[in-house]
């Protein structure tokens, strides 16, 4: 788990959330009382997601607040103790709501909600719905996010939809909100309920972040044990040769986006092919001063390349979850990913 230790990164809603965690459950509860749904949603939030928080960085919002603290020890906010305090204040049915906004994927209406869930999650939920129900959900949500959903459907079912859409006039308030309704109890508190990563894919992350040496062994014991958990993790890992999956346009990106300081030790350890990759992307001057420093350096730690290359393969996928690049999952020339 992460620890925040520098006070000045703090956005002003993290501060809130640890002035009242830090005040404990029952006066927080008489200050949620004050502030209004949005409010404590927005508070809630952050608390969920604050992490652990060092004794440092509580005293100096507390010496901020102009108010001392006899101690101030380290505090955890996690969904279970946002959940408890929330419990305190509100009725159990606005606890349910705020959580499962929460848990559920991002988005403070309902429509900006559906807009960040999978299209097959959905598609799948919608078919045991009544056409006209999945009309009004297809004329709210984005039109790609529609469109998805919609080849996703059974044809005859689809074809339905459409026609209800085609015939749709003003949906009225309280169709709409019974819509609204029929989501958030029977879908999106589910989603919340229900939703994991797949097990491989979180493998495969974990697997990216070892040791090369400790990953090496796992592997070998999982090829023995379970060859077909092996493959599927294998095939999910992004490793620093994967690079050469990336386009032009991508590794430029990349390039611009990396510690310079870290680059020389990562090509140190590369195959030439990669390496090629990385100078013809770019400048010429940039190219030979990259190899100077490559040369200067003389033998480089194992460790110390494979720590410089995963934090290039980090980098890399970080800007793949912002959509700034793609990553190709095949040998062809246009399959991409996004």
């Amino acid at each position: 788990m992460r620890v925040r230790e520098d006070y000045r990164t703090l956005s002003g809603a993290e501060k809130s959330a640890i002035f009242l965690l830090s005040l404990g459950e029952d006066y927080t509860s008489k200050i949620f009382q004050h502030m209004d749904d949005e409010e404590i949603m927005e508070i809630s939030q952050t608390m969920a997601n604050l992490g652990k928080v060092s004794a440092n960085v509580v005293e100096r919002l507390f010496i901020d607040f102009a108010e001392q603290m006899s101690s101030t020890n380290a505090l955890v906010g996690t969904l279970d103790s946002t959940e408890r305090l929330l419990a305190k204040v509100l009725g159990e049915d606005k606890v349910s709501e705020i959580m499962e906004e929460i848990r559920g994927p991002a988005g403070r209406t309902m429509w900006e909600k559906l807009g960040n869930v999978n299209e097959e999650i959905l598609a799948n939920f919608l078919q045991k719905e009544y056409p006209q129900t999945v009309a009004v959900v297809m004329s709210k949500i984005q039109s790609d996010h529609a469109a998805r959903c919609l080849a996703l459907l059974p044809e005859n079912f689809a074809l339905e939809v459409i026609n209800r859409m085609l015939r749709m006039e003003a949906v009225q308030k309280e169709v709409l909100e019974d819509v609204e309704r029929t989501l958030r109890t029977e879908f999106m508190s589910n989603l919340a309920r229900t939703q994991r990563r797949d097990s491989h894919e979180m493998m495969a992350e974990i697997f990216n972040n070892l040791d090369r040496a400790v990953e090496t062994k796992f592997m070998e014991e999982l090829e023995k044990s379970t060859p077909e958990s092996a493959e599927k993790i294998r095939s999910l890992m992004f490793t620093f040769e994967d690079l050469l999956k990336l386009d032009p346009t991508a590794i430029q990106t990349v390039i611009r986006a990396v510690d310079k300081d870290k680059l020389p030790a990562a090509l140190k350890g590369a195959t030439e092919t990669l390496r090629d990759l990385f100078f013809s992307n770019m400048s010429e001057r940039a190219a030979k001063i990259m190899k100077e420093d490559m040369a200067a350096m003389g033998p480089v730690r194992l460790k110390d390349v494979e720590e410089a290359q995963q934090y290039i393969v980090t980098v890399t996928k970080d800007l793949e979850g912002r959509g700034e690049i793609v990553i190709s999952t095949s040998d062809g020339e246009d399959e991409l990913i996004y």
